[in-house]
């Protein structure tokens, strides 16, 4: 290739990249806007969660109807990228933002990342067949679009690059796609705090240098959080699984699920489990008497509300899952409780999502370089240990973790035994 035919192929990664960026980081900037309105209403407003059964039901029925060619969610967007499928309804951007809006508004414990995920892809791929693209340009401007939502939504553009090259196949990055995904998520974080929307704030952690008795404690890390994300992502599935085999109503199942959550926030006497849970999370880098039962509380209310098919990521959960077991651990090991709570909010996601780099990445912009060498380790650890298994059902898997051969074209999905569940009917916008 020529100079003119490379400097030729940058500008157009670039261009694309940068519109992916703009319309990603304006979708976030909304997104973020509109859902700290509805998680400020819920805080003064309280009683409001006695309704999350009757929004269950009325968002169910909305997603009965005009949500089945997106009901396969963050799988279709996978599947779109590996198998150059139908183009995403754009449709999916609107409902998945108003349907996770209304899920925190009235109680249900969810995150965001899905949510930016999908408005990414589905909003990237309606360029793409607007503009015509070649098939491999088109999968390359789907793994933008993911980075950019990523990217923007949480401020990590870095982490959001790497994150829509990795979290596509498990155990291989994605490269062919880096220049236009790290464009979409920078552009797309600049374009997000253009809007003036403000990050969540966590403080810096100190260098704590490694002993030969810290690889001790990186492993008891790693071990927590293998075993907590694999009861997360296995709950999820059978909770899911049950649901539906009880019910094949859509409505009559989230109904019955915001039941339960308004069971256990009466049982619990307290709302620090609902919705994101920020407040939460920073509290475990500085609180010493954190209860060390958080991250499993948390892990329960999270698996019932999107086990019952509520809107919503699984990022911020696990976030909240992670930081709180990490900083309850960091007591018992003798390691500031900041440095444990940011290693553990960093590894759970990484280890469910089978995205150790990119959410290794993520931890040094979000606490900057002293996590490190910790978080990577523990990171990579808990990666291997949690085995074959995600939240992500339709991730193809290059290699087993373990260096076994696999069958060509596996999903986490197919080797749980749970082939990921592929949308019927026509995906035209």
């Amino acid at each position: 290739m020529t100079i003119t035919s490379r400097i030729s192929t940058l500008a157009k990664w670039t261009i694309l990249g940068g519109a992916v960026g703009l319309i990603t980081g304006s979708a976030s900037a909304l997104f973020l806007y509109l859902l700290e309105l509805a998680t400020n209403f819920r805080g003064s407003h309280e009683t409001i969660v006695y309704t999350l059964p009757l929004a269950g039901l009325v968002i169910g029925l909305f997603y009965e109807r005009f949500g089945g060619p997106i009901k396969a969610g963050n799988d279709l967007v996978i599947d779109t990228i590996h198998d150059d499928g139908p183009e995403i309804p754009v449709r999916m951007a609107p409902m998945v933002l108003v349907g996770t809006v209304l899920t925190h508004l009235f109680g249900g414990s969810a995150g965001r990342e899905g949510t930016a995920v999908q408005m990414g892809a589905s909003l990237s791929d309606y360029l793409a067949n607007r503009l015509k693209l070649s098939k491999d340009l088109r999968q390359q401007l789907l793994s933008a679009g993911v980075a950019g939502g990523f990217g923007s939504v949480f401020g990590t553009p870095v982490a959001g690059a790497l994150f829509g090259l990795e979290f596509i196949v498990c155990g291989q990055i994605q490269y062919r796609g880096l220049v236009p995904a790290l464009v979409a998520a920078v552009i797309g974080d600049m374009t997000t705090r253009a809007w003036k929307i403000a990050h969540t704030h966590y403080p810096t952690v100190a260098f704590v240098a490694p002993t030969p008795g810290t690889l001790l404690k990186w492993l008891v890390l790693a071990l927590a959080v293998a075993l907590t994300t694999t009861v997360f992502v296995e709950l999820v599935h059978a909770i899911k699984s049950f649901s539906t085999r009880w019910c094949r109503r859509l409505p009559y199942r989230m109904m019955a699920g915001g039941a339960v959550v308004v069971i256990l926030w009466h049982l619990i006497g307290t709302s620090d489990y609902l919705g994101l849970g920020v407040p939460t999370i920073q509290r475990a880098f500085t609180d010493p008497h954190l209860p060390a039962y958080a991250f499993a509380v948390k892990l329960v209310f999270t698996a019932v509300t999107l086990g019952a098919g509520f809107l919503g990521g699984e990022v911020t959960p696990l976030f909240f899952i992670g930081a709180t077991l990490g900083s309850v651990l960091a007591r018992v090991l003798g390691m500031p409780i900041e440095l444990g709570a940011a290693i553990g909010l960093a590894a759970a996601f990484g280890s469910a999502a089978n995205a150790p780099i990119a959410l290794s990445v993520m931890a040094v912009e979000l606490f900057g370089v002293g996590v490190l060498p910790h978080v990577a380790v523990v990171a990579v650890l808990a990666y291997v240990l949690s085995g074959h298994r995600g939240i992500y059902s339709a991730q193809r898997l290059h290699l087993g973790k373990h260096g076994d051969a696999l069958p060509s074209g596996a999903t986490m999905g197919d080797l749980r035994g749970a082939a990921p569940e592929k949308p019927k009917g026509s995906q035209q916008a």
